[in-house]
């Protein structure tokens, strides 16, 4: 059994690893050839996972057709760099298994990962592995739980079995909608989150703050035809909770330097920027009311300040919970 990871990032390189000690022989891709020939003779993503050694059964290239020979494909790519991947390479992967490994939608379209792989690439069967996770833990062989969206039953359980390890456990469901919009509007809230404790509003206003962020996530999927079990799930609250209260999520950094009125490294890909602006603008689309996605558009595009931003949230209406 072989599997194909296009992206030699911290979770492409994470799952990459998880697999191949599992028995799995695994091929991993990254843009930068130099760099993949490095991984491969280091025997480690020295850049991205320092100290979590290759499996023997696991390969780094730069050779984009070798990595997608495999009849199943993990796309482990930035979100917004997705819809030019599968373009890009349309030919290559049309009739593969494709499982998204990223978060959020489409800036351009609005789409989530599964959508853009199903318009671009209609033959190809879809997927998306989604919930709360860290690349570090994975790659420790720590034990982590994850969603598996598939729309085709049969091919939800042949993944669920072909992607499950020793320590990673996937629970899969054919909700696809519900899984994408879990695990993109999280790293909204998880954002707001991190405005919250770098602005030193304390831990009750961080609580209030997710619960209200989780109704969001509710009311946007509800709206969108997702059932509600999805976002109670590992997709949904989930991942919230991991997401919303720890420095390894980048997405709650941003916020933590948002807050603080920190610079914050413009070359680390945070999804939840990106996700804040395209939910806002399917929300004013669907008449849908998402004050803190609103406040977070705002941040990401300094239209607001964290004191405007806070001011707007607290002067709403009171009303019933």
């Amino acid at each position: 059994m072989s599997i194909g990871v296009i992206g030699a990032g911290a979770f492409g390189t994470s799952l990459a690893i998880s697999l191949a000690a599992a028995g799995r022989d695994v091929v991993l891709w990254g843009r930068d050839a130099a760099a993949m020939a490095e991984m491969q003779s280091a025997r480690e993503n020295a850049r991205r996972l320092p100290g979590a050694g290759f499996p023997e059964r696991l390969a780094a290239t730069g050779d984009f057709a070798e990595a997608t020979a495999p009849d199943t494909v993990l796309l482990s790519v930035p979100m917004q760099q997705l819809e030019t991947l599968l373009t890009d390479n349309a030919g290559t992967l049309a009739r593969k298994t494709l499982v998204a490994c990223c978060k959020g939608f489409s800036l351009r379209t609005g789409e989530g990962p599964v959508s853009l792989i199903s318009r671009i690439l209609p033959q190809a069967q879809a997927a998306i592995l989604t919930g709360p996770s860290f690349a570090a833990d994975i790659a420790r062989g720590l034990p982590t739980a994850l969603t598996l969206a598939c729309g085709d039953k049969e091919c939800g359980r042949r993944l669920q079995e072909q992607l499950s390890t020793r320590n990673l456990r996937l629970y899969r469901t054919t909700d696809v909608t519900g899984a994408e919009l879990g695990g993109g509007l999280k790293n909204v809230i998880a954002i707001a989150s991190g405005v919250v404790i770098g602005a030193g509003l304390g831990e009750s206003a961080r609580a209030a703050l997710m619960t209200r962020g989780f109704a969001e996530m509710t009311r946007i999927a509800q709206a969108l035809g997702a059932r509600p079990e999805t976002l109670a799930g590992l997709s949904g609250f989930g991942d919230l909770t991991l997401t919303c209260t720890s420095t390894q999520s980048r997405n709650y950094r941003l916020g933590l330097a948002l807050g603080r009125g920190e610079p914050f490294d413009s070359a680390t890909t945070v999804e939840g920027a990106a996700t804040a602006r395209a939910v806002d603008a399917l929300a004013h689309d669907n008449g849908l009311d998402l004050p803190i996605t609103a406040a977070v558009a705002g941040l990401v595009e300094n239209r607001l300040d964290v004191a405007s931003a806070m001011k707007a949230l607290l002067t709403r209406p009171l009303k019933e919970e």
